[in-house]
């Protein structure tokens, strides 16, 4: 069974429109420009970047004012200090799969957009589209095996 493609983002849905409505372009992007292609090279670059003389601020020094929540759980030894609302890391996805994987009556979308701040609909999208690694053993087919020697 072939997996279904996850949904378009709705950001890049007129982008997308406008591209099937002028084949044209596809086919400018696609075409090589031998012309471009034979001057490009020719050409050698070598740069060094020069030395500022305006001291560069810590990146921690600065922090956006946007909502974020700690991290739930255990994260393999990873320091993560917070996380912006409506976002989850790796291990929390992970986490939150295996948990709907495994007990699916509790771990319902709602419950798990209220536990990690998610927005329903991709909280929705999440558990149709992703899964976590499943082991399959099959039974061994009664065949004879033929012995080393």
């Amino acid at each position: 069974m072939k997996p279904s493609a996850a949904p378009r983002h709705p950001s890049t849905r007129s982008v997308l429109q406008e591209m099937s409505d002028h084949p044209e372009i596809k086919r400018g992007i696609a075409r090589k420009n031998d012309k471009l292609l034979s001057l490009l090279k020719d050409v050698y670059v070598d740069s060094k970047d020069p030395v500022s003389p305006l001291r560069v601020k810590d990146s921690e020094t600065w922090q956006e004012t946007k909502e974020s929540r700690l991290p739930k759980g255990h994260h393999f030894g990873i320091d993560i200090k917070n996380i912006p609302k409506g976002k989850i890391s790796i291990a929390e996805a992970l986490t939150l799969l295996n948990n709907h994987k495994l007990y699916p009556e509790t771990w319902i979308a709602e419950k798990i957009v209220q536990e990690y701040h998610l927005k329903l609909e991709d909280v929705n999208s999440l558990l149709k589209y992703f899964v976590t690694f499943e082991v399959k053993i099959f039974p061994p087919e009664n065949k004879k095996a033929i012995e080393s020697k």
